[in-house]
């Protein structure tokens, strides 16, 4: 994931360096070194966390000297917390990012809550560079960063998982799998942009808009969620995502 961002945080005017013992070569612009000596005295703007929670306790802690007097420093650890990020780090400001899948492609939908102590210049700059990644949505704590773990984290494999039994429903009714396929993900493509541009009227207006008394349509709606059942799965899906991000906190 960090390699993902990073595609995308490159194009601004900030110039990054990853410490990464494994890595055999760093994007285009960007510094590689092996371990922390290779850094010397150098001092960052900004320290990117891009590394399971199990190792912050041995791994972070050398970092703090190479972190600016006014730094700050930017976390995308799943599980850990402002708290425990900043104390490793001698106390310094922290942002938490929650980036998800679609960075891949530019289109991450990213969840930013911002410390105790964070200026608002450096919370102006961890947005910026987020936004080169796709969309920004600020939280006011990190339970409200759990949340945004249930919705668009995880969201991605929701998705995945509609769009399986999607296709596998086309198939179903006599398409080859790559018929079904594109006639899914195209209809899929199509809904969400149209969704996204015509912002100014609400999901069930648009949903509406395409639905006839007595058409297919309708009678499909019927079929997918004239009981609540769909509803009720999502309302069961996102409880049980947001459940076990408090559990791993």
């Amino acid at each position: 994931m960090g390699g993902a961002l990073l595609e995308y945080w490159k194009r601004g005017d900030e110039s990054f360096t990853i410490v990464d013992p494994f890595l055999e070569k760093a994007p285009e612009g960007v510094t590689l070194v092996k371990e922390r000596s290779e850094l010397g005295d150098k001092r960052f703007d900004a320290i990117i966390v891009a590394i399971k929670p199990q190792m912050i306790d041995d791994i972070l802690p050398d970092y703090a000297p190479v972190l600016s007097d006014n730094g700050y420093v930017i976390s995308m650890a799943a599980g850990a917390s402002i708290e425990r990020i900043s104390k490793v780090m001698g106390h310094a400001p922290v942002i938490r990012i929650m980036p998800n899948l679609p960075a891949f492609v530019g289109k991450a939908t990213n969840g930013l809550v911002a410390g105790p102590g964070v200026t608002d210049d450096q919370r102006k700059h961890a947005h910026a560079m987020m936004e080169r990644t796709g969309t920004v949505v600020e939280v006011d704590d990190e339970d409200q960063l759990d949340r945004v773990t249930a919705v668009a984290g995880s969201g991605p494999g929701y998705v995945f998982e509609l769009a399986r039994a999607y296709v596998a429903a086309a198939e179903g009714i006599g398409f080859s799998h790559e018929q079904a396929r594109a006639l899914v993900l195209g209809t899929l493509e199509g809904t969400i942009a149209m969704a996204i541009d015509q912002d100014g009227q609400t999901l069930e207006e648009l949903r509406n808009s395409v639905t006839s008394k007595g058409g297919t349509t309708a009678a499909g709606l019927d079929a997918l969620n004239g009981d609540g059942a769909v509803s009720r799965k999502f309302e069961q899906t996102l409880e049980a995502a947001y459940n076990r991000a408090v559990e791993l906190r």
